[in-house]
């Protein structure tokens, strides 16, 4: 039977139900457990942390609204993450933990080898907080890192604590989502941030929605856009005072990068069905000469 679900939302749970849970996670019958907004006492907490620790098939871990609710647990969740090998998604989306919850969580984050999506929005982080999450995104692929960070609503970061995260954001070797929207970044912040988008070769989507931008930040990110080979396809804007031109202009950018990528991907498909096309370029061509036998040569010739 393959891993199913368990996704309970704003519910008070009892202890037979707490059993039931931490029976299906101890018997690698879960993949996703989203327990949002729900309340459960001290103890029963600590069971489904020791039933996610010995679970082996659980991928996605939701903990979001105040689900860790104290220090106690966020260090029940870090012990759990220690020995857990299997989780890749981990949400404390509206969680207290602040920078010191955090520093008591980060370890066992640093280690664990499949976690790949982190959601800390809204949850009282500043700038320590940042510095932690800084080492999550390892400048080479010697080591696992995020590809999916959400920090969203953090007002407590100051513009250090963002730099800081920009020039980590630009030597990731795999970060390919930021969510930062509802943070007040500003237009220094956003210029940062454009710097990161010019010189990552993984981000994919940057949302900055209501993050106190002007058409400043619209115009710096537009040019980066417009002058830069970047992985960027998707950035949203929403709920700032930008101009609807601005935001236009780097949409169509953004979707001619789309357009262009897929065409490459089809050239690409049609090579690998057809070995037999010739290739021509500026510099070299590519001429195939085949025997009535099907031997085949491949001589590239400088032009």
């Amino acid at each position: 039977m393959l891993p199913g679900s368990i996704q309970i939302s704003g519910e008070t749970l009892s202890g037979a139900e707490i059993r039931d849970i931490c029976e299906s996670l101890r018997e690698n019958s879960v993949r996703l457990l989203s327990l949002r907004g729900c309340q459960l006492s001290e103890r029963d907490f600590g069971h489904v942390c020791r039933g996610a620790a010995e679970s082996r098939s659980l991928a996605q871990l939701n903990l979001n609204l105040g689900i860790v609710s104290n220090i106690n647990r966020v260090k029940q969740l870090a012990e759990a993450l220690k020995t857990n090998r299997s989780v890749q998604s981990l949400f404390l989306h509206g969680s207290p933990l602040t920078d010191a919850g955090l520093a008591l969580l980060n370890p066992a984050l640093s280690i664990h080898p499949s976690l790949v999506a982190l959601d800390l929005g809204d949850c009282m982080l500043g700038d320590e907080g940042i510095n932690l999450i800084c080492g999550l995104l390892p400048p080479d692929g010697a080591k696992s890192g995020l590809k999916e960070l959400t920090l969203s609503a953090n007002p407590g970061v100051t513009s250090k604590g963002w730099g800081r995260l920009a020039i980590a954001v630009a030597h990731s070797s795999q970060l390919r989502v930021l969510n930062l929207d509802y943070n007040p970044l500003g237009d220094q912040v956003a210029g940062m941030l454009a710097v990161a988008v010019a010189s990552s070769r993984t981000l994919e989507v940057l949302d900055l929605e209501g993050t106190g931008l002007t058409n400043q930040s619209a115009q710096t990110l537009l040019d980066v856009v417009e002058n830069y080979p970047t992985a960027l396809r998707t950035l949203i804007l929403a709920e700032n005072n930008i101009s609807p031109e601005l935001q236009q202009q780097i949409s169509d950018l953004l979707s001619e990068g789309e357009e262009e990528e897929e065409t490459e991907a089809r050239e690409v498909t049609a090579r690998e069905k057809n070995p037999w096309i010739c290739q021509n370029n500026s510099s070299s061509h590519m001429v195939l000469m085949t025997s009535g036998l099907g031997d085949s040569l491949l001589a590239e010739t400088e032009m």
